[in-house]
Order: C-alpha cells, then structure tokens, then sequence
C-alpha cells in the first residue's frame, strides 16, 4: 500500500523539477555562461573598435562618400577595399562582405555585414537549421551558417591565396557582426582546415572576430577554436548607472 501511495508523491517530485528546469531555462541568458570569465587585456581587445568600424563599412554603398560613418569616420582607406560583394553578387548565398587590405596593421579583413530585416535571404540563411542536424569536425554547426561559409570560402579562397603570396607577413582576419558573425565563425574553422587552398598559411596567422554572434557551433567546436574565434558580445546587469567606455565604443559604433 505505501508502494501504491508512493507514486503520485513521485510525480509530483518530477513535475517540480521540470517545472523548475522549465523556469531556469527561461530565464536563462547568454550572459550566464561569461560571467565568471575574466576581463581581456588592453591588447587583447585593441583590434575590436577598428574591425568594428570595418564590418560597419559594408552597409555603405560608396565609401568615397559615406552616409551611415560613425563619429571620425570608419577610419580606412577605400582604395583598399579590394572586393566588394553585395546582395545581387552574393544571390542570396551570404550577406554581403568585403576584404579589405589593412597595410597600417599588416592584416587582410574578409568582413561580412549583419542580419538586413528587409532581406528574405537573410532570413532563409538564419532559419535553416535543425538541431543536430550537420556535423563538422567532431561537432554540430548551424546548417544555414555553415552553407554561407562554405560559399564564401570556395568564391574566395584562390583570391585570398593571391593576397597571402603576396604578402605572407599578413594575417588573414574574418569578422561579421550578428548573421556575418556566425558565417565568418564557420567560415574560419573552414579556412583552418582547408589552409592548403590558401598557401598553407600557418593556424597561428588566422583569427576571427565575431561580433554579436549567432550561437552556431557545439560546445567542444567552440573549446577547440577558441584560440582562433574571438566572441564579442556586449553584457549588461540592467542596473540604472552611467555607461562604461567599453558601452561608448559599442554605442558608437553599432547605434
């Protein structure tokens, strides 16, 4: 009898606990999984304002005569943009990028631009995916991210090869910010892989800077290229206070 009486007191134990795990993951926000990290260095964070104002320089249509400049401009040279793909170009296939040759900081930028609410293709990109649905490299990616990547890749990598010749000293950067963000994540892991279609460029000469990412790779993906992608995003405790300088940098730049 105390056996029988004993299972509606279990699922009630059960229906607590899901209940609970319910709520927990409701409130749960990306921030939970930072905020015991420690604080980048200086030197750490210094390319982050300039690619920033880079990948913002991809909304523009004429960088001669810019509309959208954040204040003191997007601080780059437009005859060093060297390619330029927009909607028309891209088919739909990724957001719109460019690569830029950064002479000052010996670096060649491929930066891909964010999520355009008024472009169905973005949306088409973000939406597909299921959950578990492609593997890559021991993991789980995006499968929408992942097919923006490969095609940037495979469209660029023989140019990105003629650049790397050429200057051999640079490294090879890939930034986005949002959608751009999670394609340019994929796209390095793809690049770090594929280095021989790229001059066999040594891992340590490639990164990437991921503004505002959309979550696109498994867990251990991300440990096993945490070296390599960098994941900005900016955190706020919602408390009433005056903003830091790192909020003014992002204010800034994004808003």
């Amino acid at each position: 009898m105390s056996i029988i009486c004993g299972f509606p007191i279990l699922e009630g134990v059960y229906c607590l606990a899901c209940a609970r795990w319910l709520w927990k993951k409701c409130l749960y926000s990306a921030g939970n999984e930072s905020e015991h990290w420690g604080l980048a260095t200086a030197e750490e964070f210094e390319p982050v304002p300039r690619l920033c104002r880079l990948i913002l320089s991809v909304y523009e249509d004429d960088l001669h005569n810019p509309i959208w400049a954040p204040p003191g401009g997007y601080g780059i040279d437009p005859d060093n943009v060297i390619l330029r793909k927009d909607y028309e170009e891209t088919q739909g296939h990724a957001p719109p990028y460019l690569i830029y040759l950064d002479h000052a900081n010996a670096d060649i930028v491929l930066a891909i631009r964010g999520l355009n609410l008024a472009k169905e293709s973005d949306y088409a990109v973000l939406l597909d995916n299921k959950l578990g649905q492609t593997k890559f490299d021991g993991g789980y990616v995006h499968n929408g991210l992942l097919k923006a990547a490969k095609w940037v890749f495979d469209e660029e990598c023989e140019f990105l090869k003629e650049l790397l010749d050429r200057y051999p000293s640079y490294t090879l950067t890939f930034a986005g910010h949002s959608l751009g963000a999670g394609v340019v994540a994929l796209l390095v892991m793809i690049a770090v892989q594929n280095r021989g279609k790229l001059g066999n460029i040594e891992r340590k000469q490639i990164r990437c800077y991921a503004i505002a990412p959309a979550r696109c790779m498994s867990l251990n993906l991300a440990v096993r290229y945490a070296n390599i992608i960098n994941s900005i995003v900016l955190q706020d405790d919602f408390l009433p206070r005056t903003t830091t300088a790192l909020e003014d940098v992002f204010t800034s730049l994004f808003w």
